[in-house]
């Protein structure tokens, strides 16, 4: 199988490659994460997805020695959205306080995208997968507890769900493994779409 460069330093995301047995080179590439504030959620997740992916062919344009001939590269950005507001990553403890707060007791919107560009044929595909997720309400020494345990950091909404936050969500609907970070049916019919040798 050819090899795919991963636009993303996620450990979720790079644990999800191996269980899919796909050969792949780490390339975390930061973009400017700036959006217009009026732009539907989905979009703003596809667009971000497709600036990871597009830095990840700059930076292997212009690395010397190149890397190893790698035609696939794949950008993915998760986000949440609730009432009409996006949730990236927070900025700082007090920040993710504030998110988690407006989680509490409500169901809120969990957006993944991936970009996969081709690099052969210049073909690039973007496409983005909505899950909600509803939150037990949480009382003020839940959301200390789960701040102390330093899971919000690098994480969109300031939560984790295949960690201790886990224990916050009564209801999920959707795809799981978008919520963690990499919607792997899409992904694997991107694959397949696109003419990559996987599966049947």
């Amino acid at each position: 199988m050819e090899p795919i460069i991963l636009a993303s330093g996620s450990p979720r995301r790079q644990e999800y490659l191996r269980l899919l047995g796909l050969p792949f080179t780490i390339m975390p590439s930061p973009v400017d994460e700036n959006y217009d504030s009026q732009a539907e959620p989905r979009a703003v997740a596809e667009e971000l997805a497709f600036r990871k992916a597009k830095k990840a062919l700059e930076i292997l344009s212009n690395k010397a020695p190149p890397l190893p001939e790698a035609p696939w590269v794949c950008g993915v950005d998760t986000l949440i959205s609730l009432g009409g507001e996006i949730y990236g990553k927070p900025r700082d403890r007090e920040d993710a306080a504030r998110m988690l707060r407006s989680f509490s007791g409500k169901t809120h919107e969990v957006i993944s995208a991936v970009a996969l560009c081709n690099t052969r044929s210049k073909a690039v595909d973007c496409r983005s997968v909505v899950s909600s997720v509803t939150f037990a309400a949480l009382s003020a020494g839940e959301i200390e507890w789960y701040l102390d345990s330093g899971e919000w950091q690098d994480a969109a909404g300031a939560y984790k769900i295949q960690g201790l936050a886990s224990c916050f969500v009564t209801h999920i609907e959707g795809s799981y493994s978008s919520i963690v970070g990499l919607p792997l049916h899409e992904f694997y019919v991107m694959l397949r779409d696109n003419g990559y040798p996987y599966g049947a």
